[in-house]
């Protein structure tokens, strides 16, 4: 399974969408919206805002794998 490293982020409070880069060594547990300025933190359960905000979760959740230690 080829993993996907871009995802688009929608802003919950704004609903502007950008495409971002996913680390593959670390969470994103904060993203700074580029149009708006509000800063998203991931839903309760999930690992990143990649998960909660993201069209493609996180890499190691696309991969199966725990992130970070969950």
């Amino acid at each position: 399974m080829d993993i996907v490293l871009h995802s688009n982020l929608t802003c919950p409070h704004c609903g502007a969408c950008s495409t971002e880069v996913m680390p593959t060594d670390a969470c994103c547990f904060f993203f700074e919206c580029n149009a708006c300025g509000q800063v998203l933190q991931p839903k309760p359960g999930d690992c990143c805002v990649f998960c909660s905000y993201g069209s493609v979760p996180c890499p190691p959740i696309q991969q199966n794998k725990s992130c970070c230690g969950k």
